[in-house]
């Protein structure tokens, strides 16, 4: 059994989170400025002391320290003495950094056809109707076995349907000039935030969020986010769509000794903020059943509040900072995370949440058996690593000396769906290096060729003579009005062009968030 991790002390007694019991997720909260960045780092540190994997974003640029060793500063050297602690061990932690835009990171990148429409209307801002439409764009790719790899990809898939309205609205439902407009509208948005540098290839794998180094130690993965959180959607989207590949391609464990990895969502009220019912109801059912892949989850925010009901009850594992009764709304935050701890007869909950001093918070883990804790008032013990920031050279040298170094950094453009639409195949090859910061233009596919002619019965050899009715059983005939009429021949054809359509269509199925199940070559 792996030992308890140590986060916090109130007097003699440690506060203490159980590892097989770090899967049923936990909440960080608190005001600005309370020490919600400290109790994060200590969290993510002793996790990867204990062998687990860490994924969290860097909001704020101050968790790239947990790659440096820690020393010991006037203001530390007090809370050790008032925590009573005389021996406290400094050590760096097993870092990996990324990042969307490849500038502090490794590229994280996702293809359009795994993120799914779900999870691309909530990017774009569709409404109820736009997402309708783009879900039968993202049907009508499918069902033909289009890559949709980046936004040339869906632009291209997205005008050609638009072009053929009359053609989809018959197989799929309606589609209107207006959702389509809407949708480009929406692509050129994210174009101009940057997002054409998320989407594409080679696509992250989550087995590169998952190791260990060679003491055995799990990698905390730190997202540089400083930038990505200036496009709020599209920043909750992706962890959002992170959350969902774990849950969709990493394989039932049951109950564990410890996690196999655990996912710090930072401003967490950004993924809740005008989410649609749907929504929610599926990022509720996600952080139900995820535990069971050994992953917990951990919002951060600044108020409970922030975090609906139905995913507030999932949340086993709580930490209280401190929080500011300035208004209403503070003091029903205050009154609501009172209330969801175990009352302590020794001192009342919501007074003190009021009174909580920096780094001190409010902790109620759970136990053995799974029952909450009492809460306790507890001082948090600070992290080994360094607390503030990395230099430049020195996070340039945790990510060259990465195992993964080398692979994310050059992005590909194989044959997908533009190039499928525009008639012409080619080869996997490096998509040209370009500035950071600058968008690539995107060009418009021309539509596929017109559909052949119908088959023509032949004329010559043991076909001769076999005008009139037969001829035209097999091959068809021309109508009196010019309309076409299928023969056998062509019938069979088109039978066999369904079932080798509705085979592809079959191979690709799409999860709760709408990612595509199973794993990937």
């Amino acid at each position: 059994m792996t030992a308890p991790l140590l986060v916090a002390k109130a007097g003699d007694t440690d506060i203490e989170l159980l590892p097989a019991l770090a899967n049923r997720h936990g909440l960080i909260a608190g005001a600005t400025g309370t020490g919600k960045t400290v109790t994060l780092a200590r969290m993510a540190e002793a996790f990867s002391r204990a062998g687990v994997p860490v994924f969290m974003a860097d909001v704020k640029s101050d968790l790239s320290g947990v790659a440096a060793v820690g020393s010991e500063t006037p203001k530390l050297k007090a809370r050790l003495a008032q925590l009573g602690i005389g021996d406290f061990g400094y050590a760096p932690c097993p870092a990996a950094f990324w990042d969307v835009f490849g500038d502090a990171g490794h590229p994280v990148r996702a293809t359009i056809s795994d993120m799914g429409p779900l999870l691309l209307a909530r990017l774009l801002n569709l409404n109820d109707t736009q997402a309708g439409v783009l879900q039968i764009i993202f049907k009508a790719a499918d069902d033909n076995g289009l890559l949709l790899l980046d936004l040339k990809d869906l632009r291209a898939m997205v005008q050609f349907v638009g072009d053929n309205a009359k053609q989809f609205t018959t197989q799929y439902g309606n589609v209107s000039v207006a959702s389509i407009g809407a949708i480009q509208r929406g692509l050129l948005s994210l174009e101009q935030e940057g997002g054409e540098r998320f989407f594409g290839e080679p696509m992250l794998d989550i087995n590169d969020l998952m190791q260990t180094d060679v003491n055995g130690h799990g990698v905390i993965n730190v997202l540089a986010a400083d930038k990505l959180y200036q496009s709020p959607r599209l920043y909750s989207t992706f962890l959002l769509w992170l959350l969902a590949e774990l849950f969709e391609q990493l394989p039932e464990v049951g109950d564990v000794d410890k996690p196999k990895l655990v996912f710090f969502f930072d401003e967490a009220h950004l993924l809740f903020t005008d989410a649609p019912s749907a929504l929610l109801q599926k990022i509720e059912q996600v952080v139900r059943l995820i535990r069971s892949k050994g992953v917990g989850v951990y919002f951060v925010t600044q108020n409970p509040l922030d975090v609906p009901d139905t995913v507030l009850a999932q949340l086993g594992n709580r930490v209280q900072h401190a929080l500011r009764a300035f208004t209403p709304r503070d003091q029903k935050a205050v009154a609501t995370a009172a209330e969801t701890m175990r009352a302590n007869p020794a001192f009342d909950a919501a007074q003190a949440i009021t009174e909580l001093a920096v780094g001190e918070a409010l902790i109620s883990f759970l136990d053995e058996q799974g029952r909450p804790n009492m809460v306790e008032r507890a001082l948090v013990i600070p992290p080994g690593c360094r607390i503030g920031p990395l230099s430049g050279e020195e996070r340039t040298a945790v990510i060259q000396s990465s195992l993964v170094y080398g692979h994310y950094e050059q992005a590909l453009d194989r044959e997908s769906a533009y190039e499928k639409l525009r008639g012409g195949a080619t080869s996997a090859t490096p998509a040209e290096p370009q500035a950071p910061g600058t968008v690539q233009p995107t060009s418009i596919p021309t539509p596929p060729p017109a559909s052949p002619a119908p088959a023509q019965a032949p004329s010559g050899g043991m076909f001769d003579g076999l005008g009139g009715k037969l001829g035209d059983i097999l091959f068809g005939y021309t109508g009196p009005r010019g309309g076409q009429h299928d023969g056998v021949v062509q019938a069979a054809a088109k039978s066999m062009a369904r079932s080798v359509g509705s085979g592809v269509g079959r191979e690709i199925l799409r999860g709760v968030l709408g990612s595509i199940m199973g794993g990937r070559k």
